[in-house]
């Protein structure tokens, strides 16, 4: 018996390892897209430019 035909005898094993596949697959596309996006656009993001703003409105409310 190979271990396909054991993960497809019973519905419920092949559709939950169907599901955490897709979940699993999902966290890897997710992680790797946001991280090819933030090298791509260092500098550009809120996250990057934040401080500058910030520092400036603390310095106006003296």
């Amino acid at each position: 018996m190979s271990s396909h035909t054991g993960l497809i005898r019973r519905n419920a094993v092949y559709l939950t390892t169907i599901f955490a596949g897709a979940f699993a697959f999902e966290m890897a596309f997710d992680t790797t897209s946001n991280k090819i996006w933030d090298t791509m656009n260092r500098g550009r993001q809120w996250k990057d430019i934040k401080h500058r703003y910030m520092n400036k409105e603390e310095e106006e409310e003296d």
